[in-house]
């Protein structure tokens, strides 16, 4: 809900990032915050919900959409995940549409189109992502696929090739951004930087933890969901949390994995994922983690929808207790 009694000069813009798995949109979503809100990780898929980040600059607020990267889906998670991102593009002033250079360039806007399905997008930006990996990007012929890429999806009008690992040409996007937003009172104040709860960013970063810490060891049958959720001051008036969280994993063979060698893995992620949810709420994290065998939850709608993944236009019935 818009906000009243706002400054005369306030402008904002609404701003979804969409594109392919590991393009690097949720690494855009935290160079322009300039902080690790979104999760990155190395495998594709991480993002599974969509979500609102938020950053000013001068008078003028900036509300991105992250979402997940769109992919071909047959299971009903990935069906799911699939909805969160072309919902993520409803209702925003421009879309972000992400394309690593390092890859078929045309491939992945015939992918995005396909994939997005007859939704009808605003006006859209190519922002090449990864330039830092490509020898001599600038002399790229991104003017040609540029003009391409409009036969494919014609509500694209311009195009940026940046690098959030170098830094390069992100203050232009930024800039544009900035130029794009319409007079108008802002979405978010107080300092506040997402639609998302700190519940919300504590389970992305216990499976986060998980996620770097297993590498190839766990497939994408592991989630996260918060058992208890405790905050409040101490004695010194210092913020505190309590929090109890279970992973969980498909088999019992994967439950042991996770909790490791005595204990060593499940203790690992639960002190990495402390850190992070401590330097979000800046405050002391009591973290306790459980981990539970949970048969096939990738497909159990009562899981789902306690992870914010409500039923796909697509999706299978589906409807067994956790």
């Amino acid at each position: 809900m818009l906000l009243e009694n706002q400054h005369p000069d306030n402008k904002s813009l609404m701003a979804a990032i969409v594109g392919a798995p590991n393009v690097g949109k949720s690494s855009l979503v935290n160079y322009l915050l300039g902080m690790d809100l979104s999760i990155v990780t190395s495998k594709p898929q991480t993002t599974r919900n969509k979500f609102h980040a938020v950053f000013t600059v001068d008078h003028t607020e900036v509300v991105l959409v992250d979402t997940p990267g769109l992919h071909k889906a047959s299971q009903e998670l990935n069906k799911r995940i699939n909805q969160q991102a072309v919902e993520g593009v409803d209702g925003v002033d421009v879309n972000l549409l992400l394309i690593d250079l390092t890859k078929d360039i045309l491939g992945q806007i015939k992918d995005f189109k396909e994939y997005i399905g007859g939704k009808e997008l605003s006006k859209t930006w190519l922002v090449f992502t990864k330039s830092d990996r490509v020898e001599n990007a600038e002399a790229l012929p991104l003017d040609k696929v540029f003009e391409q890429a409009k036969e494919v999806i014609p509500s694209i009008e311009r195009f940026f090739c940046i690098s959030t690992k170098a830094g390069d040409n992100v203050h232009l996007l930024t800039a544009a951004l900035c130029d794009e937003a319409k007079p108008g009172s802002h979405y978010y104040l107080d300092g506040a930087i997402s639609n998302k709860s700190q519940r919300f960013f504590a389970t992305e970063y216990i499976r986060e933890q998980a996620f770097e810490l297993l590498k190839d060891e766990l497939p994408y049958e592991m989630a996260v969901v918060i058992d208890e959720y405790k905050d409040f001051k101490d004695k010194t008036g210092a913020f505190a949390a309590h929090i109890s969280a279970s992973i969980l994993v498909n088999r019992p063979s994967q439950r042991a994995i996770v909790v490791g060698s005595k204990g060593t893995m499940i203790k690992e992620i639960g002190m990495r994922a402390r850190k992070k949810i401590a330097a979000m709420t800046d405050g002391t994290v009591h973290l306790n983690l459980h981990v539970k065998v949970s048969p096939k939850w990738f497909k159990n709608n009562f899981v789902l929808e306690e992870l914010g993944l409500p039923r796909a236009t697509n999706s299978a019935r589906v409807w067994k207790k956790r």
